[in-house]
């Protein structure tokens, strides 16, 4: 039996908890405008006081923050609170410019267990689960995230981080894992190791695997349950935000309950910034309720999603997110035409004969772009004889026209050709920016 659910904040009645919403937002944006000088100067550009932000539709007369603006307040310019109330920082890995620099109090660290804590009972698990966390650990929030969210659940943790496979499987079977966190596509690289050692994940005890930090479509998820024989349950969360715990799927699996209580979504147009309504595919967009030490105001997620607001079957009142279905900045334009990692993989899970793993490479030769797919086939399939390796090249290929819209060069390649990651999958080679 779950022993850790906030039933009353899980299933408030949808008044109430805007009700909750206006007066935490009222509050936060007081607080910042007092003591927060970046905030404070946005808002009087806006021509904006602190009393002007009274209901919850005033939202929309505040500014969007981005991650530029953390960059160029790099590393402190954000935080509300002296430093000497600080006791956590994290960051991110800076491999696009500057990190993006996130401080908790330890209010701050409480709220980020507690809701961990609230995704994990979400997704079916208990004190006497065993978790295996897999994410990194370090100043990547995602380790230490669900870390502390099943300390206070009071399951069993296994601290793992990511690397040594071969060990990290080894573990799991001996110490009796019954859930897996990490990302999907270090999931079906774990799943592949195990084939390759002799080992059936059905012989184990897990029964559940958290992944995120990564897009990933609904054919990945169909492909990780069967070949690890799990439930695979997508959760979400950002640094800037507090970490993974903003949004998660329950054992229903039809959409991510957000834990608006602490973080308030809006979904806007990625192009204009109008706010969008509910069932509309747009950006996300999330402002922190609770935070002390680093409150973010309309943070533009560059997340594409859609919000709905009827309950779930499980009871839960929460508004739910879609899995993430791509990025307005991981948005490819090829040709003028708009292309997103998620919908290859989409095609090529759903034709089902190679391995999940692919690779994008982007070229551009005399002014056009050039697109070229690199698919990885199973070890059967590359011992085939050649006409059956072209029929399939070919039928990729089709395939991808129909859904991208624009033609795509398609090369199969062998078995574990395509560079595995122990984090994030490096999906994308953008030899245009090269």
């Amino acid at each position: 039996m779950n022993t850790y659910w906030n039933k009353p904040a899980e299933t408030m009645a949808r008044e109430e908890m805007a009700n909750v919403q206006a007066g935490r937002l009222k509050e936060i944006i007081a607080r910042l405008y007092r003591q927060q000088p970046f905030y404070r100067s946005k808002m009087q550009t806006e021509g904006l006081l602190a009393e002007d932000i009274v209901t919850l539709a005033d939202i929309e007369k505040l500014p969007f923050t981005t991650k530029q603006d953390m960059r160029d307040n790099y590393p402190y310019g954000l935080f509300a609170v002296p430093m000497s109330e600080i006791i956590r920082i994290h960051a991110s890995s800076g491999t696009t410019g500057r990190p993006t620099v996130v401080g908790y109090t330890k209010r701050d660290i409480g709220i980020w267990s507690e809701v961990a804590a609230r995704s994990l009972v979400s997704a079916g698990l208990s004190r006497q689960s065993c978790i295996q966390v897999a994410y990194g650990y370090g100043l990547f929030t995602g380790g230490l995230g669900i870390h502390y969210g099943a300390e206070l659940l009071g399951a069993s943790v296994i601290p793992i981080s990511s690397g040594n496979t071969a060990r990290q499987i080894m573990l799991m079977k001996d110490f009796g894992t019954t859930a897996l966190a990490c990302t999907p596509s270090y999931a079906l690289y774990i799943a592949e190791t195990m084939r390759e050692m002799g080992i059936d994940p059905r012989e184990t005890s897990l029964k559940a695997g958290i992944f995120g930090a990564e897009p990933w479509s609904e054919r990945m998820r169909l492909e990780i349950e069967a070949q690890l024989g799990i439930k695979a349950l997508d959760i979400y969360g950002l640094s800037e935000i507090i970490g993974p715990g903003v949004a998660i799927e329950c054992c229903v699996q039809d959409g991510l309950h957000v834990h608006e209580d602490h973080f308030y979504p809006e979904i806007i147009n990625p192009l204009t910034g109008e706010v969008l309504p509910d069932g509309e595919k747009g950006e996300l967009v999330l402002t922190t309720l609770t935070k002390e030490g680093m409150p973010m105001v309309r943070y533009r997620t560059r997340d594409l999603t859609v919000l709905y607001r009827e309950k779930c079957a499980c009871g839960r009142t929460l508004v739910r997110m879609s899995k993430v279905l791509g990025r307005s900045d991981d948005m490819l334009i090829i040709r003028g035409v708009n292309v997103f990692p998620s919908q290859v993989e989409s095609v090529l899970l759903g034709i089902g004969e190679t391995s999940p793993h692919y690779q994008l490479i982007i070229d551009r030769k005399d002014n056009l772009d050039f697109l070229t797919v690199l698919v990885e086939v199973t070890d059967e399939m590359f011992s085939d004889e050649v006409r059956g390796l072209e029929e399939l090249e070919g039928k990729i290929k089709a395939e991808l026209a129909s859904v991208l819209n624009v033609s795509a060069a398609v090369r199969l390649v062998g078995p574990k050709t395509i560079e595995r990651s122990e984090g994030k999958a490096k999906r994308v080679i953008d030899k245009r920016q090269l």
